[in-house]
């Protein structure tokens, strides 16, 4: 009878075990969707971990810093002028433009690309006086266009022309004069008529010359100025992301 007891215990028991798992129920939808709910929750907190640790890297990265370029006083600056300028009808101050004929560059940095547009004003504008003193032009830089667009104010050293002299055409209207006075004076009077004729002619001759202005100095259009900065040209590199 004992020993029959023994045996009966563990079949009892496994028929117990069965029985439970019988009995277990799978999960329903409600808790399907939570626990879907719960790992989506778990996904989305990890993102946001690896979010702000790869952000605290990259703030902890030394941020890029522009550079600096500069162009140093002396250096050429070529440029075409677009139209003519004048003595005859320009005046200190009055502004010109023209195209940057060579690029600026420094150290492969192009400040001011070829083609850029250039401005500048006359410094010196000095019709000349008649017969003593040629008319004199000079211009200076006071601006260019920047590789990015941007304006840079510049100073340039002054670039200036002189009228020709008229020394030969004065003395032909004065020899003209008097060739005419001598011809008229030689008419109505002979030799003595011809010299007092002479006198006369180169009289009125001179009198042409001092009337009459030089001629104009002028800086005509696609004229080639080559102009040397007459201070520093300094620009900073501007850095993608930075405006």
């Amino acid at each position: 009878m004992t020993r029959m007891k023994c045996f009966a215990w563990p079949v009892a028991l496994a028929l117990l075990i069965g029985a439970a798992g019988c009995s277990t129920k799978p999960p329903s939808a409600e808790q399907q969707v939570a626990e879907a709910q719960k790992q989506l929750d778990e996904a989305k907190k990890n993102l946001k971990a690896a979010e702000e640790k790869r952000a605290q890297g990259a703030d902890a990265e030394p941020a890029a810093q522009p550079r600096e370029f500069s162009l140093a006083a002396g250096a050429p600056v070529k440029v075409r002028t677009i139209s003519s300028i004048s003595t005859k009808a320009a005046r200190v101050g009055d502004k010109f433009e023209a195209t940057l004929a060579q690029p600026l560059e420094v150290d492969g940095y192009v400040i001011a690309a070829k083609g850029a547009a250039v401005r500048g004003e006359v410094t010196e504008c000095d019709p000349g006086g008649r017969v003593k003193g040629l008319a004199s032009l000079a211009v200076a830089l006071t601006s260019i266009e920047g590789s990015h667009g941007q304006t840079l104010a510049i100073r340039t050293q002054p670039v200036g022309t002189t009228a020709k002299s008229t020394k030969k055409k004065d003395a032909a209207k004065i020899g003209i004069g008097a060739g005419i006075g001598a011809a008229i004076g030689a008419i109505a009077g002979g030799g003595k008529g011809a010299a007092i004729g002479a006198a006369a002619g180169g009289g009125a001759g001179t009198g042409l010359v001092l009337a009459t202005k030089g001629d104009a100095a002028v800086l005509p259009s696609e004229s080639l100025l080559t102009f040397k900065l007459a201070e520093p040209l300094t620009v900073t590199e501007k850095v993608a992301g930075k405006r």
